[in-house]
């Protein structure tokens, strides 16, 4: 794993913020991080059970990547294989974990393995992960399976 630093959150109210902006297309571009990718991520899994994550995350980033002027194809844009490994990870991540608010659990989630920006390279190859066939659709770790229990 690379060395990280991740923008950690002040408030429950910041990670509202992007969960809710995601849903409703009225986030800026800029603001869409790897950290607001997660803190998102953990928001709709711990806070919106009317949502099923796994059926729309795929059209909640493409939709949203549409509004702020973003193409998703085979080179860019949404990357199916990335996300749901990472839905998978934050799942396990609050599995796993004491519940709190939001900021202290989506900083904890930053700051763990699962958070790290190259955490999905310990269960694929970068050729495989960064492949059009795992951009378009989910495809199945090459180096490791992926932890099911805590």
């Amino acid at each position: 794993m690379t060395d990280f630093s991740p923008r950690l959150f002040a408030t429950d109210a910041e990670v509202v913020r992007l969960g809710e902006g995601l849903l409703a297309c009225r986030l800026a571009k800029e603001d869409w991080t790897h950290e607001a990718h997660l803190a998102a991520c953990l928001y709709l899994l711990a806070e919106r059970p009317d949502l099923d994550v796994d059926a729309e995350i795929a059209g909640l980033i493409s939709r949203f990547n549409e509004s702020v002027g973003g193409v998703n194809d085979d080179a860019g844009g949404y990357h199916d294989t990335i996300t749901r490994i990472y839905v998978a990870g934050v799942r396990l991540f609050l599995r796993c974990n004491p519940p709190g608010g939001l900021a202290e659990r989506v900083n904890a989630l930053l700051v763990s393995p699962t958070g790290h920006r190259d955490w999905p390279l310990g269960f694929y190859s970068r050729e495989r992960l960064f492949s059009v066939p795992a951009r378009l659709g989910f495809v199945h770790p090459d180096r490791a399976p992926f932890p099911e229990a805590c």
